[in-house]
């Protein structure tokens, strides 16, 4: 089955064809670097990284643009605040994202270009614009006319007659039409600004993206991405930009991620729900928040509730439960013995299944449904009382390094079992407010007891461990503990 990609500018499933046969051009949209960055930002980076890897396992050579807006508004108003350079604001939370990103263990993109570092293209794209009778200078500013552009609006799905009276603007009369937007700001007093043929100023924010694009992958792309929030206008104003510029389809497939929600509801500053991926992954493993990011269709929205989270962590405990036993059977001295054909065929069917559904425009809570189908017949064959058999160690040493292989598209399951278990359940506690050491003296008096056949005292002492959300299970070794999920 070939590529199917679902195209947001036609808004329907195209076939994918790359403009140069194995290679694939990919840009997109980055943060504005103003502030630590909320979870519904990293969405992007997560699904976008899963299409670079997956186009890549079929063979393609991705390049993969994704900037850093360094420059902006927003940037200029919280170095006002702090009384410090805007740079200085820009350069901090750059370093602060990186180091978000690392915690996903994902590659890092191919390119990750600053705005401040394109000036020079900026104000040559301009200049194209202006000579193709796309732009107009006024008072030192220079504005693009959206009249000039046939297409305007084919991507978002507006129309002129619509922007006219409901379009929100900086507000200046003298415009063509009240959609025109800022190619070029003339510098004000406070602002950051670099020398033009206009005068003294600033990119405007859409002509940045279109600049880095076509410089860094040519004027004609493959794909371009981001969220859905960016569709109008950013990524409309993009396309009047690069095809009044040079003249030529800007890109072939346009891919959007929808939003995260937090409880059903928009985050908002106003509504206080904004959480921040920092503090998210101050509580919560990292590989929570991918294994969410797979649980929904990119191009749906993602309710991050309670009741979400608690799933993820579940699910990730049982996978990573499954790669423990997996290890713990894989050191057994046990015959060597064929893998069974059933499970070899279960594998087999499920990677076929799976191969489609990320085919299929990256369906990838069908991709979760097949690990599951997996997983449920490895806890069926292995996980089971009593002696163990030969064909339980031929199973496990196939299935710990296929869930590792296919973890590996968003660098899931990669990490020790017996110590991502332990930091899943360090963080639960952490939530619940109780110590490690607390617990284990619990289990420990509860082991005391039941060897000194007092068992009265073992039953109130597990009833206690239940109480606090804590799972005990016996076996002939000892006693177990963990937080119930």
């Amino acid at each position: 089955m070939s590529q199917i990609i679902y195209n947001s500018r036609t808004q329907r499933k195209e076939p994918f064809k790359s403009i140069q046969p194995g290679q694939v051009r990919m840009y997109v949209c980055g943060p504005t670097v103003y502030d630590f960055l909320h979870v519904g930002n990293f969405r992007g980076i997560v699904f976008f990284s899963l299409v670079r890897y997956w186009l890549e396992k079929q063979g393609y050579s991705v390049k993969f643009v994704y900037n850093y807006t360094d420059v902006d508004d927003k940037i200029i108003h919280r170095a006002q605040k702090e009384g410090v350079d805007p740079q200085i604001i820009s350069e901090q939370y750059i370093r602060e994202f990186e180091k978000d990103f690392s915690a996903l263990k994902l590659p890092a993109p191919t390119l990750q270009p600053k705005v401040t570092e394109f000036i020079g293209p900026i104000i040559n794209m301009i200049e194209r614009l202006l000579e193709n009778g796309k732009a107009y200078v006024l008072n030192g500013d220079v504005y693009y006319s959206v009249l000039s552009f046939k297409e305007y609006g084919q991507l978002s799905r507006k129309n002129l007659e619509d922007l006219e009276s409901g379009y929100r603007i900086d507000v200046d009369r003298n415009k063509k039409h009240s959609a025109d937007f800022a190619l070029w700001k003339s510098a004000k007093s406070g602002e950051p600004f670099w020398d033009s043929p206009w005068g003294q100023g600033r990119p405007g924010w859409h002509i940045e993206c279109s600049s880095m694009a076509t410089t860094l992958l040519g004027e004609t792309i493959d794909i371009h991405g981001g969220g859905m929030d960016l569709i109008f206008p950013h990524h409309e104003n993009e396309v009047a930009q690069s095809e009044g510029a040079t003249g030529k389809t800007f890109v072939h497939y346009w891919m959007h991620n929808n939003m995260i929600n937090m409880g059903q509801q928009k985050m908002s500053k106003s509504l206080g729900n904004v959480h921040t991926f920092r503090a998210f992954c101050s509580q919560n493993h990292p590989e929570v928040f991918k294994f969410m990011m797979f649980s929904s269709h990119y191009r749906s929205v993602l309710d991050l509730s309670d009741s979400t989270l608690q799933n993820a962590v579940a699910a990730l405990a049982k996978f990573y439960s499954s790669l423990t036993w997996a290890e713990k059977l894989q050191k057994e001295n046990l015959p060597l013995v064929p893998v069974p054909e059933k499970f070899q065929n279960l594998l087999s069917q499920a990677q076929d299944k799976i191969e489609a559904a990320l085919n299929d425009d990256f369906n990838t809570p069908e991709v979760l449904a097949q690990w599951y189908e997996v997983l449920r017949h490895f806890n069926a064959s292995c996980r089971t009382i009593g002696t163990l058999k030969p064909e339980q160690k031929a199973i496990a040493e196939v299935y710990g390094p296929w869930l590792k292989t296919q973890g590996a598209m968003i660098a899931l399951f990669q990490e020790s079992p017996q110590n991502f278990l332990q930091q899943l359940d360090d963080q639960l506690l952490q939530k619940k407010g109780l110590q490690r050491n607390d617990i284990n003296q619990l289990v420990q008096s509860r082991q005391k007891a039941r060897e000194q056949k007092n068992f009265t005292q073992a039953d109130e002492l597990r009833k206690q461990l239940m109480t606090l959300g804590i799972a005990v299970r016996d076996h002939q070794n000892g006693t177990d503990w963990e937080v119930e999920k």
